[in-house]
């Protein structure tokens, strides 16, 4: 295999104690003769995001030996975000994103594997395999373990997005309780990623855009033979890509993530693919910035017509062709390189040759007639946000807001005033210390958004945050300001009744304050207590960056 080092584990005589024990675990001098592969799984029982991603590691590791290999599987954590939504478990999240690049680092140097795939399902999951990879630069892979197909209730298909949207009808008495007992029962009917373009789906987009993953990874339901044989699949290709010496660092360059970035747009992807995009580019030693990933998604419209402000789910994307549908209008409308490479060895316009635009179906649109002729992100700056903050173009109800400011120092605080009806038409309600730092963690405000949008509120209400944003969430809702409250940015020094402009148009956010009463709010500010002294979210705390730099941890 010319470039490469196989057998970094087992050969030679000075490896027999390594070979002595992985002998027992049942391993044959047949098997140690061959590269060892590391299947990096993300597998947990407790939520459905991955928890059959066992038994797709079964059949990646049956496409390895078949195709002259030697696979070994370790596992990591995996966070569920919906579950973890709410509560203090939020703060979870984003930091396991960190902590699981770092077990599959440590996995592939601890194992010195020849090669990997690695296998993410829920939110974090996704964009920590990638960064593993990124920084391992070991021949590599990724899988996605798809998505959860729609529930159905009172005739209509439902997703755990309309779940959270009913906790805040309860609210407003436009549901019962017994409603939506019945509703939560039936909108998550077997396992899988959460169905709509929320952050699961928009990663797995990314990540097939930027050239990671088998031909159309991402779109296949996860209960589903498709799903099986996509597995097998990587597991084949790991083999390739190992004799070839493809490394991810080879794949993941400036042209690949403007790919990436311009498909998340088309898909009316998730805000948070702003901040893992940052990560991954990071980690492959590739500049980006947010107005990179703004120039990118601006001038592409959005195609897909899906959740959640749109009428479909990914199972519906999978059975008009999947993600490729979507990558070869916008490679034919010059929208995307097509000399970028992929993993299995073709360029993306190679991979697109036979992809055709499916007759008679509205779920991905034309370019002629777009969802929207304006996709992607806003990159909203002001004096409320010098390092900028992120708004879902696609998402937003408006593009103007101008009202108080009702402030917020934690989520379960908004969401409180939200349910005693505190909320009002008009008002901007502003949640902070929720950033990387503060949380600490960032937390995804879906509960908050969901209330408001169950309320009736979503084209009357404005929500800003140094926090995050679930996939889930739609209206006006502006993320990830920074510099955040934390470190004495600027919504730090807010008050109740300050009047909050948003324009989208102009792409800015303002507080209605003069320079010298910012500056003198600013004097007086001090920064609270952390919240946590010692443990992982300490340490996480202390490491991590600006949102504005994808939340990353350095040293």
């Amino acid at each position: 295999m010319p470039g490469t080092v196989r057998n970094r584990l087992t050969a030679g005589v000075e490896r027999a104690p390594q070979r002595a024990m992985l002998r027992a675990i049942g391993l044959t001098d047949e098997d140690l003769e061959k590269p060892i592969i590391g299947i990096a799984n993300t597998w947990v029982e407790a939520q459905p995001c991955n928890y059959h991603l066992r038994e797709v590691a079964q059949k990646v590791k049956e496409g390895v030996r078949d195709a002259g290999g030697t696979p070994l599987e370790f596992n990591t954590i995996a966070v569920n975000d919906a579950i973890a939504m709410g509560h203090e478990g939020m703060k979870a999240v984003l930091i396991s994103r960190e902590v699981i690049a770092d077990s599959i680092e440590l996995g592939a140097v601890g194992y010195q594997f020849d090669a990997l795939v690695t296998i993410g399902g829920c939110d974090k999951t996704q964009p920590a395999c990638v960064m593993a990879m990124a920084r391992t630069n070991l021949p590599s892979i990724y899988l996605y373990g798809g998505s959860i197909p729609p529930g159905e209730w009172n005739g209509k298909r439902v997703t755990i997005q309309d779940v959270f949207e009913g906790a805040g009808a309860v609210s407003r008495g436009t549901m019962t309780a017994e409603q939506l007992h019945d509703l939560e029962c039936v909108a998550c009917p077997t396992y899988g990623a959460c169905g709509g373009m929320f952050t699961a789906n928009t990663m797995s987009s990314a990540i097939e855009a930027l050239g990671l993953t088998v031909p159309n990874c991402a779109a296949p339901i996860a209960p589903s033979e498709l799903r099986m044989q996509k597995a097998y699949e990587s597991g084949r290709a790991v083999m390739k890509i190992l004799e070839t010496n493809t490394r991810p660092r080879d794949i993941l360059t400036r042209e690949a993530f403007e790919n990436a970035m311009a498909v998340v747009a088309a898909m009316g992807g998730s805000t948070n693919a702003v901040l893992h995009m940052l990560a991954i580019a990071f980690e492959a030693g590739v500049k980006l910035d947010i107005d990179d990933i703004e120039r990118m998604g601006s001038k592409v419209p959005e195609l897909a017509d899906l959740k959640p402000a749109g009428k479909y789910v990914m199972s519906d994307v999978d059975v008009v062709g999947g993600v490729p549908v979507v990558m070869k209008l916008l490679l034919d409308a010059g929208l995307i390189h097509p000399g970028t490479r992929t993993v299995t060895g073709e360029t993306l316009s190679e991979r697109l040759e036979t992809t055709t635009y499916p007759a008679n179906q509205d779920v991905i649109h034309t370019l002629a007639d777009p969802v929207r002729k304006s996709g992607g992100f806003a990159i909203m700056r002001g004096n409320l946000a010098p390092d900028g903050a992120v708004l879902k173009v696609t998402g937003a109800s408006r593009n103007a807001h101008r009202g108080p400011a009702k402030v917020f120092d934690r989520e379960e605080d908004a969401f409180q005033a939200i349910k005693e009806k505190k909320i009002v038409p008009g008002d901007v309600v502003v949640v902070r210390y929720e950033g990387p730092k503060g949380g600490p963690g960032m937390r995804e405000m879906l509960v908050v958004t969901a209330a408001i949008v169950g309320q009736g509120f979503k084209d009357s209400v404005a929500l800003i945050t140094d926090g995050r944003f679930s996939g889930a969430s739609h209206g006006l809702m502006i993320g990830h300001v920074s510099p955040e409250a934390a470190v004495g940015g600027p919504l730090a020094l807010l008050r109740d009744g300050d009047i909050v402009n948003v324009d989208v148009e102009k792409r800015s956010l303002n507080v209605e304050l003069s320079e010298a009463e910012l500056a003198a709010r600013k004097a007086a500010w001090r920064a609270p207590a952390p919240r946590y002294t010692h443990g992982v979210f300490a340490k996480y705390a202390k490491l991590v960056t600006s949102a504005s730099k994808g939340a990353v941890c350095v040293v």
